[in-house]
């Protein structure tokens, strides 16, 4: 079992994927206190273990002192006393890389705590560390050339890396999501390929299967699901799954009167805003702000906060407070790496460390 130090932690997707792959949460660090107070509650209901250094609320900044710096030492030289890894794990603030954001880049905001992220991991030296972001920060000249100065610096500082764009599609989740996923071993081995597809179910070719596009809102014919398609990868299997229904985040959602609830088709996904799911096809990226959350596919309403958490492929179990705000709900619900592509990557991961390990030890015998 290997040790997990979770940064911008949020309501902890990436956490509970590392887990469920026999990692241990030992630290978490997040700056909204909602966000903590809703990491707190879901794994208190989950059964999951509190972590063995806490719960730290605060700027990832705050680490960099050299009185915290010192403690996050210490408290890696404990891990390692116990025969164990440490790994860094985070996905940085990124509307300042998205394409659809404020594109500000590394010196915005949020961009710069990215910048801060790659500045703690050069410091402090996790064994490994996980880094996820928008694909803004691969595809964009300007973007790509921060996160390859970044790379760099730790590089430098010993690390051997392996990076790749994905789709969230790939691991399992019912939506469409490109994400940077880029992992850092300490003295690792650069002829030792990273095992990307071990922890995959599907591949580009999903995509191409015939999905149905827009159809009129309410139609009886869409009651059937289409010949061809995946269900695993639907809108309605989730919600079903997690009998949205039923579960205790259910009437969480915005609730605005406009007759636009009654014209949108399902599956209408062009227009920035009023984007109606199908229920037989995949969710687009859910990133919800400024209450512009995604249309339920054959109610005239928004999604709830349960349907949300179901499109991010969540246990059913899993729930935020229900007097939690609307608008932080959604947030973070957004923020957060789908459940099944983080359990995924983790799975990758650790067969890397395991394969790394062994050929350590084999160089010493």
């Amino acid at each position: 079992m290997h040790s997990i130090f979770s940064f911008f932690t949020g309501a902890g997707f990436l956490d509970l994927g590392f887990e469920h792959e026999g990692f241990s949460v030992d630290m978490v660090n997040e700056f909204e206190p909602e966000f903590l107070r809703a990491y707190r509650h879901a794994r208190r209901v989950l059964g999951s273990p509190e972590p063995v250094y806490g719960h730290h609320l605060g700027s990832i900044e705050e680490l960099l002192s050299g009185r915290r710096m010192r403690l996050l030492s210490k408290l890696m030289d404990d891990v390692r006393a116990r025969g164990r890894k440490v790994g860094f794990v985070g996905g940085p603030p990124c509307p300042d890389f998205s394409i659809a954001g404020k594109n500000a880049g590394g010196s915005g905001e949020n961009g710069r705590l990215t910048g801060v992220y790659f500045d703690l991991i050069r410091l402090a030296k996790p064994d490994f560390f996980v880094f996820e972001n928008v694909e803004g920060l691969w595809r964009t000249r300007v973007h790509r050339q921060f996160y390859d100065d970044r790379k760099a610096e730790v590089e430098d500082a010993g690390y051997v890396l392996h990076d790749r764009l994905v789709n969230a599609i790939w691991y399992g989740p019912a939506q469409d999501r490109s994400r940077i996923f880029l992992v850092g071993v300490l003295g690792g081995n650069p002829n030792l390929q990273f095992p990307w597809e071990a922890g995959m179910t599907f591949d580009e070719s999903v995509m191409r299967a015939p999905w149905p596009q827009e159809t009129p809102f309410g139609a009886i014919e869409t009651a059937r699901m289409p010949q061809g398609i995946i269900r695993e990868l639907t809108v309605q299997h989730w919600f079903e799954r997690n009998e949205v229904e039923t579960h205790p985040n259910a009437g969480m959602y915005f609730r605005p009167k406009t007759d636009k609830f009654f014209q949108i088709p399902e599956g209408s996904t062009n227009s920035k805003s009023f984007k109606r799911l199908h229920r037989w096809r995949y969710s687009p990226t859910a990133a919800y702000g400024h209450n512009e959350v995604h249309l339920h596919p054959t109610l005239p309403r928004r999604i709830s906060v349960a349907e949300a958490l179901a499109l991010q492929s969540l246990p059913k179990e899993f729930e935020l407070p229900t007097d939690m705000s609307l608008t932080d709900a959604f947030k973070t619900v957004g923020n957060g790496v789908p459940y099944l592509a983080a359990k995924g990557l983790a799975r990758s991961v650790s067969l890397h460390l395991a394969a790394e390990i062994e050929i350590s030890q084999g160089s010493r015998d």
